[in-house]
């Protein structure tokens, strides 16, 4: 046993000082878990931020202007007036994304009781300010008309009062969730490249023929690059949760940070193997490649942790119960955001203990069938 264990560590050590002679690899590992966290966690497309919006006033009165002043950032930029006739020209060039024509007599017309109408132009290709910016737009044309109507703001009681309690996240900072789930998603998917590309390495270089001649066995082979890949990609998930979501995204970590480890380390051991198994259907790189994109869309778009899995489709919840990516973003969301225990998470972890077990196995048999052919 312990000669196996040291064949093991053996093997993995000259893994990673492979992937040490590997700048591109380097380089790959450091961007996803510094610079992509950060640029997703910050450019999360939900908010509105400085959208470009110009007003026609054709009524040029105190309501009018009213109206003008309350476009200010960040949502918006300081409005642009412009006149009727430059409108067409304007929004064909792309240069507003919103404009507001306000109608003559528009202040007449309210104090009177009427129904004036707002025109609102919205550059629709612009699909996330135009479904935001929308609603802005007309809350605060309707709060703005409402408090001049009555000369001040409203304070009457309403028959029913809501109150409001953010959980977890008080501000609703968007960061706080794009830079978790990118290290969710950079988790999975280097984990599966390293360990792949590692095996797909061996069989470029010629190496693998060196591995039969030793005494070492397929499992011992293929633990090496499950250990050494997957204490990588660990090292780096615990680096940029301290540095980039902690100290640059100033995110709090509600739960236990070691507890996440432990289920990443679980996530880990299962797609790795993955990695593993889909480096030995693979003849080259390119087509290992092709292979990763296939997987990685569906693992990441049906985990839960873009949409909640409670408004897919039933088919989808159900056969989605058997990617690992599934029960480890369940797992760390309710860890880092919730602060939830080994008593909350522990059908998750699991899971993972199976579900990775399952496709050890499996990768281990087609490692063996591959090695036997090439022998």
């Amino acid at each position: 046993m312990l000669k196996r264990l040291g064949n093991i560590y053996r093997l993995g050590i000259k893994e990673l000082w492979s992937l040490l002679r590997d700048p591109i690899m380097l380089v790959l590992i450091v961007f996803v878990f510094t610079a992509s966290v950060y640029i997703s966690a910050t450019t999360i497309p939900d908010s509105l931020n400085n959208a470009v919006i110009a007003i026609v006033d054709e009524d040029d009165s105190p309501l009018s202007m009213r109206i003008i002043s309350a476009f200010y950032p960040p949502h918006f930029m300081p409005p642009i007036k412009v006149s009727l006739a430059e409108v067409d020209s304007g929004m064909d060039a792309g240069e507003y994304t919103f404009v507001l024509d306000i109608p003559p007599d528009f202040q007449r017309d309210v104090l009177a009781g009427r129904s004036p109408r707002v025109q609102l132009n919205v550059d629709a290709t612009r699909m996330t300010q135009a479904f935001t910016g929308s609603g802005y737009v007309q809350q605060i044309v309707l709060g703005e008309v409402d408090a001049f109507v009555q000369r001040h703001r409203e304070n009457t009681a309403p028959p029913v009062n809501l109150v409001l309690r953010a959980r977890f996240n008080p501000n609703l900072t968007q960061s706080w969730f794009g830079g978790v789930m990118e290290i969710i998603n950079s988790v999975t998917m280097l984990s599966i490249i390293l360990t792949g590309a590692a095996l797909i390495r061996e069989r470029e270089h010629g190496t693998v023929e060196h591995l039969l001649v030793m005494p070492v066995t397929p499992a011992e082979i293929m633990l090496s690059k499950v250990w050494s890949m997957g204490l990588v990609v660990l090292l780096a998930t615990a680096i940029s949760l301290k540095v980039v979501v902690q100290g640059m995204l100033h995110m709090p970590i509600e739960g236990s940070v070691l507890l996440f480890l432990a289920c990443a380390l679980l996530h880990l051991f299962a797609t790795t193997s993955m990695g593993i198994y889909m480096a030995t259907l693979a003849r080259s790189m390119p087509q290992f490649g092709l292979l990763v994109i296939l997987l990685l869309l569906p693992l990441e778009m049906l985990s839960g942790g873009a949409t909640p899995r409670e408004s897919m489709p039933e088919f989808a919840q159900n056969i989605m119960l058997i990617a690992p990516t599934t029960h480890f973003v369940s797992a760390a969301q309710a860890i880092l955001y919730r602060g939830a225990g080994l008593d909350v998470v522990w059908p998750q972890c699991l899971a993972l203990c199976l579900i990775g077990s399952c496709l050890f196995f499996l990768a281990l048999a087609r490692f063996r069938k591959t090695i036997a052919l090439m022998a």
